[in-house]
């Protein structure tokens, strides 16, 4: 099953306990009464088979005929380049005999970059209900303030808070400031407690959401932005998505990070902790425990839409990964190191082949080949090709001080040296200036001798 059909067995198992309505169901899932109630008709009568796709790996009903997408296009190129998709699909019916839907040529037109989409104007903001649920939404921020106080020498720090929608549920731990490995850690100790969210909801830091250029271009074409490391992550983690358009918008974590740099601040004075280790060990055993007893709610159903995953799961999606190409030497560059991979005793030669270089939440290195670890080891420099001789620089390099020939050896009189065009002109006006000199005599010679 994929990611989506296994949450959707978490979800309609809720639904045969008895906990969740279907309509409420569909509601969580984002989709429709009357689908939601045709996928419970096909769960009870077929079970976790009735989950899946029944189109998965066949051939869609209403594609296109071969050659329709580049004959639209062309023509669009040619005669309706400045038209709308509705407008130029009316036009390819009438004059073409082309039967395009609309929204099917402005996908096209949008993945070859002929079409851009309209944004509209943005709409009034209310105040948004709490989700019904725990682990139906789940909001993270980080919050960089001087939590210590300058105790430690420690200056700005950023704690990382995880809040729950429906309940207000709060969890939070210290790190130096707010990174991808922050998020992923935060995430992790939020899952082994309680599980994997249905859905998050962040801002859109650079570290959830990529902001720059090529990344509005790939949206642009294709229609999806392409994801952080972070992002990857929890999509691999079947967790979904959801990024806040504004402060105001998670306002539950803004108002907690409020309190927290009112109340945690004060604490942490009181017990005198002056260093992140200490800091984080208290949130845990006391302050939090203490802080989720007063202010945490009940949810409006009481129902649990986490989902379980093990350690293995999250300790492989919770890494950030690089795809590097393998070289001829079985060596790949990674973050300025050289990583000489170690394949399992005949297994194929990784040579040329692509490879995930993952580090971990704990900063270790792994390779990953298909699904499986290779192991590595790491080399102060590259090795020198197989069957290439060193040069004589390279072969004399721990032999001394090379050695340097004399302005007086006879090899630097065989080549006359470069020089400008403007100092041999001069060079020869000299030379020029004193063989006249040597020719003209010094004192007048008499025409005839004396008698």
């Amino acid at each position: 099953m994929s990611v989506k059909e296994r949450r959707r067995l978490v979800v309609f198992g809720q639904v045969k306990a008895g906990g969740l309505s279907v309509a409420k169901a569909g509601r969580v899932l984002g989709i429709s009464q009357r689908q939601a109630r045709r996928i419970w008709r096909r769960y009870l009568e077929e079970g976790d088979a009735g989950l899946v796709h029944r189109l998965r790996g066949q051939k869609g009903n209403r594609q296109c005929p071969a050659g329709l997408r580049e004959q639209a296009v062309r023509l669009y190129r040619q005669h309706y380049s400045d038209f709308g998709a509705t407008l130029a699909c009316e036009y390819l019916q009438e004059r073409h005999s082309l039967a395009v839907q609309a929204q099917t040529l402005r996908r096209w037109l949008t993945a070859e970059g002929l079409w851009q989409r309209r944004r509209k104007s943005k709409p009034q903001r209310q105040r948004r209900a709490r989700r019904a649920c725990f682990g139906e939404l789940v909001q993270l921020d980080g919050s960089e303030h001087d939590w210590f106080e300058g105790r430690g020498g420690l200056g700005l720090c950023c704690l990382m808070v995880m809040v729950d929608d429906a309940t207000g549920l709060t969890y939070a731990q210290f790190f130096p400031s707010e990174t991808t490995q922050a998020a992923m850690s935060v995430l992790g100790d939020w899952a082994r407690a309680y599980g994997l969210p249905q859905a998050l909801y962040p801002d859109r830091h650079s570290i959830h959401r990529r902001n720059d250029q090529e990344a509005d271009e790939i949206e642009a074409r294709t229609g999806k932005r392409p994801p952080t490391q972070f992002g990857r992550a929890l999509s691999e983690l079947g967790v979904g998505l959801i990024w806040a358009g504004s402060p105001q918008a998670k306002g539950r974590v803004e108002r907690e990070n409020g309190t927290l740099q009112d109340r945690l601040v004060k604490a942490l004075r009181v017990e005198g902790i002056a260093d992140l280790a200490t800091a984080n060990a208290y949130l845990r055993k006391t302050f939090l425990p203490a802080l989720n007893r007063r202010f945490a709610q009940e949810p409006a159903q009481s129902i649990d839409l986490h989902r379980q995953m093990s350690e293995a799961e999250l300790h492989r999606a919770l890494v950030e990964r690089q795809m590097r190409q393998v070289g001829q030497d079985q060596c790949v560059s990674y973050q300025g190191q050289i990583l000489q991979l170690r394949p399992a005793l005949g297994a194929a030669s990784l040579a040329g082949k692509q490879v995930a270089v993952e580090t971990t939440l704990e900063g270790q290195l792994q390779g990953r080949w298909k699904g499986g670890l290779v192991a590595h080891q790491p080399l102060p420099q590259r090795p020198p090709a197989a069957g290439v001789r060193p040069s004589l620089r390279q072969r004399l390099a721990g032999r001394g001080p090379a050695y340097k020939p004399a302005a007086t050896h006879p090899w630097r009189g065989r080549v006359l040296p470069r020089r400008p065009l403007g100092m041999l002109i001069g060079a020869v006006n000299a030379v020029n200036a004193v063989s006249v000199h040597v020719q003209a005599p010094r004192y007048p010679i008499p025409a005839d001798p004396p008698s």
